[in-house]
C-alpha cells in the first residue's frame, strides 16, 4: 500500500496544498478549525512527514545558538569545544552553531544578548546559566516568539525552557556522598562544601543529594555550609584559608563545580596537599592531572561530547517539532579515579 502524500491529506481535508503545508510548518494565518481538519486527516490516514527530506527540498539550515558563561572555567572551556566539535561533525546535516559569551554572574546581560537574538535567523538556543528572575523572563520570551529553549549541563527547571540535556545532578550529589563516606571512613569529622554559585541548579541539586547520602548512611560526619567562591580564585583563597583556622576537625573536601585549580594550590601553599578526601565533578585538564597525581579522590563526570551531540540533536528536532530519542539522549554519570582515566 502507497504511502499517504501532502496531496492526499489536502483532498481528504478538503483544503489545498498551500494550506497543508503552512498546517505542516506550524505557520501562521491558517483558522483552528482548519488546522483541526488537517491534523484529523492526517491521523486517519496515517501520515508520517520525512522531515528529512522535506529539509532537503525547502534547502533548510538550522542556525543554533549556544549561550555560555566566561568564566574561565575549564569545564566551561572544554565543553565549548565539544560543540565547536559537534557543530563541525553536524554541518553535513545543514547545522551551523554559534556560540556566544556572556559574563559570568551578570544575568543582564545574559538576557540582553538573548534579546538580540534574530527569531527568523535562529532555530534554537541552548543555555548554560543560573536560574534567575530575569533569565526565566528572557527564557519565555523567547519562547513567546518560537525560539526553543533547552538548557545544557545545569537544568532550568522553573523556566519556560524546552528540555533539558545532561545528567541527574541530584544522582551524581548522592554518588559523590557514597565516595566521599566511603574514602573517609568510620569516625567523627568535617566536610568542607565550595561551589561556585549557589544560584545554579546542578549545585543545588549536588549538594541535597550528597546531604541525603551523609545524614542517611555516614550520619558521624557534619557537611559544613556551602562557602561560594563566585568563579574567584582569591576568593576561593580566602574562604578556604579562614573556614581551616576553625574546622579542625575537616577530613574531606566536596568541590560541587569549578575552583579545583586554586583549591589545589591553596592546600599546596598551606602545607595541607594530600590531608584531606577531595571529591570533585568534571573532568578537566586540571581533575586529570589531579587525579593522576592523587591530589583528588575521585571525579564525578559525563561525556561532553554526547553532552554536546545531544543538544544539536535535540534542539533540531524541537526546530521540527519531531519526537526526542530519550534512550539516545540520555546521559550517563561516570565515575573515574587514578586507575581507570580515560586516554586524552
Amino acid at each position: 500500500m502507497a504511502r499517504p502524500t501532502v496531496n492526499d491529506i489536502a483532498r481528504e481535508a478538503g483544503v489545498s496544498l498551500a494550506t497543508v503545508d503552512r498546517v505542516l510548518n506550524a505557520r501562521p494565518g491558517v483558522r483552528e478549525s482548519t488546522v483541526t481538519a488537517v491534523q484529523e486527516a492526517i491521523t486517519r490516514l496515517g501520515y508520517v512527514r520525512d522531515i528529512a527530506a522535506a529539509n532537503l527540498a525547502r534547502q533548510r539550515q538550522y542556525r543554533l545558538v549556544a549561550a555560555l558563561p566566561d568564566s574561565g572555567s575549564q569545564y566551561v572551556e572544554t565543553l565549548a569545544c565539544a560543540l565547536h566539535d559537534a557543530a563541525q561533525t553536524a554541518a553535513v546535516a545543514r547545522t551551523e552553531l554559534q556560540i556566544l559569551r556572556y559574563p559570568a554572574e551578570d544575568p543582564h546581560s545574559l538576557a540582553a544578548l538573548l534579546h538580540a537574538l534574530p527569531p527568523a535567523e535562529t532555530e534554537g538556543v541552548a543555555l548554560m546559566a543560573p536560574e534567575t528572575p530575569v533569565l526565566r523572563d528572557a527564557v519565555k520570551a523567547l519562547r513567546e516568539k518560537g525560539i526553543p529553549v533547552i538548557a545544557i549541563g545545569s537544568d532550568l527547571p522553573n523556566t519556560d525552557r524546552d528540555h533539558f540535556v545532561g545528567i541527574d545532578s541530584r544522582a551524581a550529589g548522592r554518588t559523590a556522598g557514597v565516595l566521599m563516606g566511603r574514602f573517609v571512613g568510620r569516625g567523627p569529622g568535617q566536610i568542607l562544601a565550595l561551589a561556585e554559585s549557589m544560584q545554579l541548579r546542578d549545585a543545588i541539586e549536588r549538594r541535597h543529594g550528597f546531604d541525603a547520602v551523609i545524614q542517611a548512611e555516614f550520619p558521624w560526619l557534619e557537611v559544613l555550609p556551602t562557602l561560594e567562591t563566585h568563579g574567584s580564585d582569591a576568593t576561593l583563597r580566602a574562604v578556604v584559608t579562614e573556614r581551616l583556622r576553625h574546622a579542625t576537625g575537616l577530613r574531606g573536601i566536596y568541590v560541587l563545580g569549578s575552583g579545583h585549580r586554586a583549591l589545589a594550590a591553596t592546600l599546596a601553599d598551606l602545607g595541607l596537599t594530600g590531608r584531606f578526601t577531595i571529591i570533585g565533578h568534571e573532568l578537566t585538564p586540571h581533575t586529570r592531572r589531579a587525579l593522576q597525581g592523587g591530589q583528588i579522590d575521585a571525579v564525578i563526570t559525563q561525556n561532553l561530547g554526547h553532552l554536546a551531540r545531544s543538544a544539536l540533536r535535540v534542539l533540531r528536532a524541537k526546530a521540527d517539532r519531531a519526537p526526542i530519542d530519550a534512550a539516545q539522549e540520555q546521559l550517563r554519570i561516570e565515575i573515574l579515579i587514578r586507575e581507570n582515566i580515560p586516554d586524552q
